[in-house]
């Protein structure tokens, strides 16, 4: 099959795009939508050029049509690459019909030509499909959707430049060393959570957790109020220290590898050290001596609580930075496992929901993607009958049926100088009837000429068409035509007579809608219709033509 120009991805256009009456010879037969591409097979049936190219990609098919219509022949009616060929004429006469844009909003108006190669998929309020998060969104839309609008769009972070889905940005934010907090305590902003440690211990007003904390202590105090709240409770942080040391003291009767535990040993030795020294500068620690003598009770308690530690000590020393630095570890990994563990639970409930959620969402859109295709091949059919009835309507209302036929042309100026520009080359007459059932036939004219007549002379032709009582009547059609171009003064009309070549396939039985035109392509020349010419009055012209119906 000749592939001139023919090389679309595209079925036909859709029937909302046509700004008149649709004619049936403009439909595809396989897709049932407007022509695109056409091409022309063997047994007279027009199909999209897509259409046909699919139909027999897997090598020669019967022709549906056809069949359909009962008049399956072969080797005609088998599609095959090599049987079809373009349909030029349709196709220029496809391009001229004024087409609208069917997206909601859009006022553009044109030709068909003008729609595919300059508006079809460029339209501003056309419907596209996100990649991202495959919402449809109008194209005029589409930059603004993907840089703001689009939960699938990706970012990257302000702070730290690292790119992450939108959906993420609460998750990054949380883990973000470059993201700024501020500090509770005094206010500063835009501290980077990387120095934020750094900050907190130097910061006055920051609260942080009492030093005694490992031996009970729960108050949380500001950092420059941690001096105060030491000093002032002594007492309580010693009988705390009391029963840590004899919590250890109940546990020497355990195994050897747990009779000692260094890291607590160490902590509260160091706790008790301080404590001394804080005593002594306060003028509260006394001498074993003074203890009997003013009953202190804090320097009682220090003095049982390092009487306790004397066993411990020696052993303590041992390890004493080992242990600590392994006990700061395992607190903060189990600090980390703690605080992942719960990300990990609450993740997988999300994670669970959105996946029921989505196969419930996947279960819905293919429903109404099921319904929605469903309601476009029954519009689809409902088109093709409104414009079929709108056919038959017209038809009806212009016919005659006694094999003469009167056709009034009107604005044939503008009519003329769209055939001259290419527009619209040729023009189609209504039908008409030898008799109520007898053969159909139109005319076609080209207001500008064509072929040998072309520039210069009216070319007027007569075309036999497929009528429904085809079936009944006598083939080849052998009767004589008259054709006439009216003068409107009534004094010498332009006639031209012929009568078939039976022989022509112009005269058979006619397979497609039409058959091709045969007339006269010299019939009246253009010379004649200019100035006061008797042949155009108020810009209309009328031709007639006459059937001879003898032995009909």
């Amino acid at each position: 099959m000749a592939k001139n120009s023919l090389e679309s991805s595209l079925p036909g256009f859709i029937l909302t795009i046509l700004g008149t009456s649709l004619e049936p010879k403009y439909l595809c037969r396989e897709c049932c939508r407007i022509l695109r591409k056409p091409v022309q097979a063997q047994c007279g049936h027009r199909f999209c050029w897509f259409c046909y190219n699919n139909i027999t990609s897997s090598g020669p098919q019967r022709c549906a049509a056809c069949q359909q219509e009962g008049i399956f022949e072969e080797p005609a009616s088998i599609l095959d690459t090599n049987s079809a060929f373009p349909d030029n004429a349709a196709r220029r006469e496809i391009e001229n019909l004024p087409a609208v844009c069917n997206n909601e909003g859009c006022s553009w108006k044109g030709s068909i030509k003008e729609y595919e190669t300059s508006h079809e998929g460029k339209c501003e309020r056309s419907l596209v499909q996100c990649q991202a998060c495959q919402e449809m969104i109008q194209l005029s839309e589409k930059e603004q959707h993907s840089e703001r609008e689009c939960p699938e769009r990706n970012l990257n972070c302000r702070y730290c430049k690292l790119s992450f889905s939108f959906k993420h940005i609460k998750a990054h934010d949380e883990i973000c060393q470059k993201f700024p907090l501020q500090c509770e305590g005094c206010g500063k902003k835009k501290i980077l959570r990387e120095k934020f440690a750094d900050h907190a211990r130097s910061c006055s007003k920051y609260k942080s957790s009492c030093r005694f904390s490992a031996v009970g202590c729960n108050v949380i105090v500001e950092n420059e109020k941690m001096l105060h709240h030491e000093q002032g409770s002594m007492a309580e942080h010693l009988r705390m220290l009391l029963a840590a040391v004899q919590s250890l003291r109940e546990r020497e009767g355990q195994p050897r590898s747990l009779q000692v535990p260094h890291s607590k040993a160490q902590e509260l030795g160091s706790s008790i050290r301080e404590l001394e020294q804080r005593l002594g500068s306060l003028g509260l620690y006394c001498s074993a001596e003074e203890e009997e003598e003013e009953g202190g009770a804090a320097a009682t308690l220090l003095s049982l609580a390092d009487r306790q530690l004397n066993g411990y000590s020696g052993k303590a020393q041992a390890l004493p930075k080992l242990c600590e630095a392994l006990a700061r570890k395992l607190s903060t990994f189990e600090n980390i496992v703690c605080v992942l563990n719960r990300e990990v639970e609450k993740s997988s409930l999300t994670l669970e929901a959105y996946s029921q959620q989505h196969r419930l969402d996947q279960e819905s859109m293919d429903s109404l993607t099921h319904k929605v295709r469903q309601m476009e091949r029954s519009l689809a059919m409902k088109d093709l009958a409104i414009a079929e009835l709108e056919q038959k309507f017209k038809e009806q209302e212009f016919s005659t049926y006694d094999g003469i036929f009167i056709w009034k042309i009107g604005d044939f100026t503008r009519k003329r100088q769209d055939a001259r520009e290419g527009r619209t080359p040729a023009m189609f007459s209504p039908g008409f009837y030898t008799s109520k059932y007898g053969y159909k036939m139109c005319m076609r004219l080209y207001l500008n000429g064509d072929g040998t007549g072309r520039g210069t002379h009216l070319s007027l032709f007569f075309v036999v068409m497929k009528g429904n009582s085809d079936a009944l009547l006598k083939w080849p059609f052998n009767q004589k035509v008259t054709l006439m171009l009216l003068d409107q003064n009534n004094r010498e009309h332009v006639i031209d007579a012929f009568r078939p070549d039976v022989t022509s396939s112009s005269f058979q039985r006619p397979v497609s809608e039409m058959n091709i035109a045969s007339g006269c392509p010299l019939f009246c020349p253009l010379a004649k219709l200019e100035g006061k010419s008797s042949y155009l009055r108020d810009d209309t012209i009328f031709i007639k033509a006459i059937v001879d119906l003898t032995g009909l």
